[in-house]
């Protein structure tokens, strides 16, 4: 931010906790004045001259603290207000003189650390700073002839009495006045600091907002481009089906009527994936993206040996009776345990891998566990966390992600799969005794 900036920018007025604040701690101000005119007047302190009667005494201490009251909601206004009562009560005598300067002071500060333009109330104060030192030249030039003749009898300093005077009210007022304007410009810098902080931290949520749905619509191309090869595999089939039923039709019904089995299934698993794939495209994206290489689950074993060639002690396991999925569910699958092997070896610093697969009555499950540390970043250019959560959602699935209770990470993401999936007996995939105790997995149901 500029200078000129800077000086342009506006804090905001008080808020109503602190105009509240402000009303007591000007009406207090002002009742310990009214208890100090009451001391001044029985101690017979009136070191201005003799005093004006008593109720301008009163007048002239409440009219110099009660605009206390409204010191933040109109900063420069008060400023004025006070310094010229203040001048005037000095004039005439007024005897209350400890709490009017304190006055003084806090407004030249307020207006300083308050004053929505600061080029203004800089000025301002800068004004009435100067006024206050001609004034107080003329207040010496007017006294300096009054004074008795024994009223320095005592002085026994090598600087002359009345010199000694005039300049110690000179370097108190300079300090008194002078600290007022400093601190009134640093509160209002500290502020200007906050708003900026402020300011930035909102663009840095912004911009990482905007990352997170960059990366959200790029995982999104990647996906309907998978479903969309998926949807193009079954049309091409119907294709193929029908051809054949077509050539077959008089001849064999019965191969025909197989064939118009096999285009019903096509068709109904097309639309379906159809679905899944309209329903991740729900806002636009570009299409700049790399495509994917293809996988499914049958390949998790090439990620195991991967993992097992970067030097991890790494197990596979396959329990329950496998089951043919849709080619779609087959490739996220693929792609969630990818994407948590990968985290894995790049992130946390693990030793041990274990992945599962599990064929459940109605769904199909995986699961990646490590003893690493986890938490670690995902990859910029891969899946991550965000682009796992929208291919399993894209599927009605449920992703589990995050530390396990006894030490390392966890990835695990369930599939629901249709009651009329055929179900293909298989061969078990299980880790043996030892690659089980040296992975620390638990046992599984």
């Amino acid at each position: 931010m500029t200078v000129a900036a800077r000086d342009e920018w506006r804090r905001p007025g008080p808020t109503a906790e602190q105009r509240r604040f402000d009303l007591w701690i000007g009406l207090a101000v002002t009742g310990l004045a009214l208890v100090s005119l009451t001391l001044a007047r029985s101690a017979g302190a009136f070191l201005l001259g003799p005093p004006p009667s008593g109720p301008e005494q009163l007048f002239w201490t409440v009219a110099v603290t009660l605009p206390l009251v409204w010191r933040r909601r109109w900063p420069l206004a008060t400023l004025l207000i006070v310094s010229v009562v203040f001048i005037c009560a000095q004039a005439r005598s007024a005897p209350e003189t400890q709490f009017s300067a304190w006055a003084l002071f806090c407004v030249i500060y307020t207006a300083g650390a308050w004053g929505q333009d600061h080029r203004l109330a800089r000025r301002l104060r800068i004004g009435v700073i100067a006024t206050m030192f001609i004034w107080l030249g003329v207040y010496y030039a007017v006294t300096i002839d009054h004074i008795p003749p024994d009223a320095f009898d005592d002085a026994v300093g090598p600087v002359p009495p009345v010199l000694a005077a005039m300049v110690t009210g000179v370097l108190v007022n300079v300090l008194t006045l002078g600290f007022a304007y400093f601190f009134g410009e640093t509160a209002w810098v500290a502020a200007r600091r906050e708003h900026e902080l402020r300011a930035q931290a909102e663009d840095l949520r912004r911009s990482q907002a905007e990352g997170r749905e960059r990366a959200v619509l790029g995982e999104r191309v990647r996906i309907a481009r998978e479903l969309h090869d998926v949807v193009a595999h079954h049309v091409s089939v119907m294709g193929v089906q029908a051809s054949a039923c077509r050539r077959v039709f008089d001849r064999d019904p019965g191969k025909a009527r197989t064939a118009l089995t096999a285009i019903e299934q096509s068709a109904r698993t097309a639309v379906d994936e159809l679905r899944r794939m309209l329903g991740v495209l729900r806002t636009s994206a570009g299409t700049d993206a790399a495509p994917p290489t293809a996988g499914g689950v049958e390949r998790i074993d090439e990620l195991v040996e991967r993992a097992r060639a970067a030097g991890l002690t790494a197990t596979l396991g396959v329990y329950g009776d496998p089951v043919a999925l849709p080619e779609s569910v087959s490739q996220t699958a693929y792609r969630v345990t990818q994407e948590a092997v990968t985290n894995t070896l790049k992130h946390a610093e693990a030793a041990l891998l274990d992945v599962r697969v599990r064929y459940l009555a109605r769904e199909v499950e995986v699961d990646v566990t490590d003893d690493g540390r986890g938490g670690g970043p995902t990859d910029t250019v891969g899946l991550g966390l965000i682009g796992m959560r929208e291919r399993v959602t894209a599927h009605d699935g449920d992703l589990e992600a995050g530390p396990r209770a006894g030490g390392g990470w966890r990835v695990r993401a369930r599939f629901p799969l249709a009651a009329s999936t055929d179900r293909s007996v298989g061969p078990q995939r299980e880790p043996n005794d030892r690659q089980q105790a040296a992975a620390g997995a638990e046992p599984s149901a």
